[in-house]
């Protein structure tokens, strides 16, 4: 990896669970189940290979609309995660953030991200953000009105919006935009994740699907970012030589 350029921040759309657990002869619960394990390996690797933002779309608003017991099983799966794993963040220097709409969580739940995000605020090493209960579409809705309300109070005008300003109402405010969006599973569409923040991303599908994630396969995305011409709508180097 020396000769590679690690990207700032990679973000992943972990798609698969279910597939993987029907492939197994499971039920869609041991998919998610091991997800969960691969979440812990890839923060790990992330942190290894010096990537400094690492986000994962952990539960979308829409997923809210799958079966009651799928539902709650997430959720009594994210609330273990939590409770089990502060003290590995603590000792890996992991900083924890968690975006999305939390009035739709359970009170402890949300208790325990607060707990989470407190302990492990000073942390330097890599910032995982966990997008829970999260949408694209939404956070910019959110953000909208942010600025609408300031507007009726008299504290901003309408020149006062601008694109910066506009993504510090965003949930993301303070994290660089993504450098390198990965999907695991095949699937190629960012299905209301970071919509705003994806603009100018590297975008990679693997057919991996996300209990079969390792770090070879984040080595492999990082391998195909670098084969990228990044121009940001600008003329490239290559052409201007």
């Amino acid at each position: 990896m020396s000769e590679l350029a690690v990207p700032n921040h990679v973000a992943i759309i972990m798609d698969g669970n279910g597939r993987w657990a029907t492939q197994k002869g499971g039920s869609r619960t041991d998919g998610h189940k091991k997800g969960v394990e691969t979440v812990r390996n890839t923060v790990e690797a992330a942190a290894k290979l010096g990537i400094k933002y690492l986000t994962l779309f952990g539960f979308s608003v829409e997923n809210w609309d799958r079966p009651v017991d799928e539902v709650s099983y997430l959720m009594n799966l994210i609330r273990v995660y939590l409770k089990k794993e502060l003290s590995e963040l603590q000792k890996n220097e992991v900083r924890l953030k968690v975006i999305g709409d939390r009035s739709r969580l359970d009170d402890d739940i949300v208790k325990e991200i607060e707990k989470c995000e407190e302990a492990t605020k000073d942390n330097k090493k890599i910032t995982v953000v966990i997008a829970l209960s999260y949408g694209g579409r939404q956070d910019i809705v959110s953000a909208a009105q942010s600025l609408v309300r300031d507007a009726a109070q008299g504290k901003i005008s309408a020149e006062d919006v601008t694109i910066d300003s506009f993504a510090d109402h965003l949930s993301t405010k303070g994290i660089p935009y993504p450098d390198l969006m990965i999907r695991t599973s095949g699937e190629k569409r960012i299905s209301n994740f970071l919509i705003w923040q994806l603009a100018y991303a590297e975008l990679y599908f693997t057919n991996t699907l996300w209990p079969d994630f390792s770090e070879k396969d984040l080595v492999e995305a990082i391998e195909d970012y670098n084969s990228r011409d990044r121009r940001f709508g600008k003329v490239s180097d290559k052409v201007r030589a």
